[in-house]
C-alpha cells in the first residue's frame, strides 16, 4: 500500500475543515476540504481518497499544495485558455459601430445580422471567425439579439400620417 501523508498545517482543525465545506460554494474545493479533514481524523489515503471519489495519488497532491498554501491551494489554478479573439480596442470598435447601426449606402444592410457582423470583422480587423462566434462577442458586450423592427429608408412619415388620419375618420 501507498506511504500514508501528513498534513503539515494545523490552523484548520477537522471540523473547521468541515464548515468550511458546507459553507463552500465551489463543489470541488469543498470536497478537498472534506478530503483533508479525513487525513486528520486518522483515515488512510486509500480511504480518504474513496470517501471523497478521488484516486490517491490525486489526494497526495492536494495534501502538497493544502500544507504549501493552505484552503487557497485547494482551489484550481488559473487556466491560460485560448487567447481573445479580438483585443479590448477592437471589441470597443466593434461596439460602437454596432450600437450606431449600419449605413445603408456604405453597408448595404439595414440592420446588423451576425453574418454582416462576420464579413466586417474580417475586412476591418483581419480576423476571420464564425458566424457564431460574432453571437458570443456581442453576448459579451453586452448587446442582446434584439432589435428593433427595421424601417425602410424611403418611407415618407407624412403619407402615413394621412393615411392613419384617413383610416380613423372612416
Amino acid at each position: 500500500m501507498g506511504q500514508a501523508v501528513v498534513i503539515t498545517r494545523h490552523d484548520l482543525t477537522a471540523a473547521a475543515l468541515r464548515q468550511h465545506a458546507g459553507r463552500c460554494r465551489d463543489g470541488r474545493v469543498a470536497c478537498r476540504a472534506l478530503a483533508m479533514a479525513h487525513i486528520l481524523d486518522g483515515a488512510t489515503r486509500a480511504q480518504a481518497a474513496a470517501a471523497c471519489g478521488m484516486d490517491r495519488q490525486t489526494l497526495r497532491d492536494w495534501v502538497h499544495r493544502y500544507n504549501a498554501n493552505g484552503l487557497a491551494g485547494l482551489r484550481d489554478a488559473a487556466r491560460s485558455g485560448r487567447p481573445a479573439v479580438l483585443s479590448t480596442e477592437q471589441m470597443a470598435e466593434l461596439k460602437a459601430l454596432v450600437v450606431a447601426g449600419p449605413d445603408l449606402a456604405k453597408d448595404g444592410v439595414v440592420r446588423w445580422r451576425c453574418l454582416d457582423l462576420r464579413s466586417v470583422i474580417e475586412t476591418r480587423f483581419q480576423v476571420t471567425i464564425h458566424e457564431r462566434t460574432v453571437g458570443k462577442l456581442l453576448r459579451r458586450l453586452g448587446l442582446t439579439r434584439l432589435q428593433p423592427r427595421p424601417f425602410h429608408p424611403k418611407q415618407d412619415l407624412e403619407a402615413q400620417a394621412a393615411f392613419k388620419k384617413n383610416l380613423l375618420s372612416a
